[in-house]
């Protein structure tokens, strides 16, 4: 076990709003930041309603979140920074990983990577007239290894809170494993420091990894900790979760959903997300996951639920 170790919540969209991270922190202590899905600069400069509800302090009481921003515009990027200021933020995070094709197609996310003189004006803007910290999350780049040694020296140019790497090309998805070789390069080159992101699933994948990086004292776990919510509890030496309690937690988090989303339809699509990662515990489940999965009413997806969680869970 490496308790020392700090340990980030990776930004999922659609996944770790505030109510899974209340909850998170509530029933699973340990986490050492959050980081909130993705914020779109618009136009107007207000954010949504449902942006300011996912950053609201009074959303998210007891922990340390930083708001990512997703944008290609300096002017956005910058308008966005402050109002998360006004709300008492220290720092925002920066979106240079999203693979989405819609994404990519705005030059926004990984696929800014592919523009590197715009992406070194936009750099030099945002922290020169940031009024907080600036952490970045990106990709080693969009379709080729050797576009992470440009990269690296754009990045080694300004003043990064935390560089957070996710080596993966955006043409690679979340497919193949991470290539450890260039993030390497990150570990030695970096002036800045580095955070580390991707297929860090179990206990004994990070064990791996900080035994392969032991200079490295901080990672990001995304879908590792969806679907292991205890995930950094065993890290430091704690129990596995129980049966009992992801069924508390689906059981709140339900309830949460039933409070602000209107119909059944969206707290199907919500929860269904949710077992996309949980499902994989329950594999006597049988009947009950293909009931789950073809559900369209919520008194079916009830009766799915109770038959999954009276088999066994493996983790």
């Amino acid at each position: 076990m490496n308790p020392a170790l700090t340990c980030y919540c990776a930004p999922l969209e659609g996944v770790t709003g505030y109510l899974f991270r209340q909850l998170h922190h509530r029933i699973f202590p340990g986490t050492d930041r959050y980081f909130a899905p993705f914020v779109t600069p618009r136009s107007r400069k207000s954010l949504t309603s449902r942006e300011r509800n996912d950053v609201h302090p009074d959303h998210n009481r007891g922990i340390v979140l930083v708001p990512q921003i997703l944008t290609d515009s300096a002017e956005g990027f910058l308008d966005t920074a402050r109002a998360m200021a006004d709300l008492g933020y220290e720092q925002v995070n920066l979106n240079l990983g999203c693979p989405s094709g819609t994404v990519v197609s705005k030059g926004r996310g990984a696929g800014f990577l592919a523009r590197q003189p715009e992406l070194e004006g936009f750099l030099e803007e945002i922290f020169s007239k940031s009024p907080v910290s600036i952490s970045v999350k990106t990709r080693v780049g969009v379709d080729y290894e050797e576009e992470w040694a440009e990269l690296l020296p754009i990045f080694n140019r300004f003043p990064i809170a935390e560089l957070i790497v996710h080596p993966r090309l955006r043409a690679d998805f979340y497919k193949g494993e991470p290539r450890l070789h260039l993030f390497r390069d990150a570990v030695e080159q970096s002036k800045n420091p580095v955070v580390y992101n991707g297929n860090l699933f179990t206990v004994g994948d990070i064990q791996r990894f900080s035994e392969e990086f032991p200079q490295v004292t901080t990672v990001m776990l995304g879908r590792g900790l969806v679907r292991d919510l205890s995930l950094i509890r065993q890290l430091r030496g704690g129990a596995p979760m129980t049966r009992e309690e992801l069924r508390t937690f689906h059981d709140r988090l339900y309830e949460g959903y039933q409070g602000y989303l209107s119909g059944e339809r969206a707290l199907l699509f919500k929860m269904k997300e949710m077992w996309g990662y949980w499902i994989t515990l329950f594999p006597a489940a049988g009947k009950s996951a293909k009931l789950l999965r073809k559900c369209t009413r919520l008194s079916d997806y009830r009766t799915a639920v109770e038959g999954i969680f009276h088999t066994e869970m493996v983790l």
